[in-house]
């Protein structure tokens, strides 16, 4: 098991300096991440003042929710992989639902943005998961598979090394209805099996896969124990500071009980 990776996803959430006010208490609250790393994705218009308060010591860092897989150009309210890397972003959320429900996105677009991260130093975190219809149909591994494979499409194996997974059922994102950690870990043995049939084992065993989709204090702890999740995408605890100080410690401590 190596360092987990707690993602929080701020969403459509937070003015620059309510991000401000938030990243100041979360470092008051979690002083220490040396086995876990923690992302913090604020929307665009707050990048640049959370990084502002960051703490210089490393525990958190800055990752976006979303970029375009141009450079620059004539591409209105779009944002760029230098863009973000001219902010210190780190990691950048790819194919989430709420792009693909919403927006109309699709695996073809995503896996252009999956490059164009990896070719900024970017960590691409692509977001693959089932809808509720598709779920009760028995076509979880289908869809998920599906996804995968698409936004991964034509990467080198040093590339899948670099993207992390993060399995988020659809019908979980948001409505407090999260997965077992038993359903989890079972999509997560499906996703690193077909990396490893794709490329190979190695590269499979390298790749970080999270579970996100409704993870709360209360109930990411089954999750965080199992040796097949590799971290967690938050959404809504991630607003509130003490809960999501609560899953970093909780991923803390799972990843010492397994070294």
């Amino acid at each position: 098991m190596g360092r987990r990776l707690i993602v929080g996803n701020w969403k459509m959430n937070k003015t620059a300096s309510q991000g401000e006010a938030l990243v100041r208490e979360l470092a008051r609250l979690v002083t220490r991440t040396d086995s876990v790393d923690v992302v913090l994705a604020p929307p665009f218009t707050a990048l640049a003042s959370v990084r502002r308060v960051l703490p210089t010591d490393g525990r958190f860092v800055l990752g976006a929710q979303d970029l375009y897989w141009e450079d620059q150009g004539a591409f209105t309210g779009e944002v760029s992989g230098p863009m973000l890397l001219d902010l210190d972003c780190r990691y950048v959320i790819v194919g989430h639902s709420e792009r693909r429900q919403y927006f109309g996105d699709r695996d073809e677009g995503f896996n252009k943005k999956v490059g164009a991260a990896l070719r900024h130093r970017l960590s691409p975190i692509l977001c693959i998961g089932e809808t509720l219809a598709q779920h009760e149909s028995g076509l979880t591994n289908e869809i998920v598979i599906t996804q995968l494979l698409g936004g991964l499409a034509s990467l080198t194996a040093e590339e899948i090394r670099a993207t992390t997974i993060a399995y988020e059922p659809v019908w979980a994102i948001g409505t407090g209805r999260a997965a077992t950690a038993l359903q989890a870990e079972a999509v997560h043995a499906t996703i690193r099996h077909h990396i490893s049939t794709t490329w190979d084992a190695e590269v499979a065993n390298g790749v970080r896969i999270l579970y996100g989709g409704s993870v709360t204090a209360a109930n990411a702890g089954p999750f965080l124990a199992s040796q097949h999740v590799d971290g967690a995408l938050v959404g809504g605890a991630c607003l509130d500071p003490q809960s999501f100080a609560k899953i970093i410690a909780l991923a803390s401590s799972e990843t010492q009980g397994f070294s």
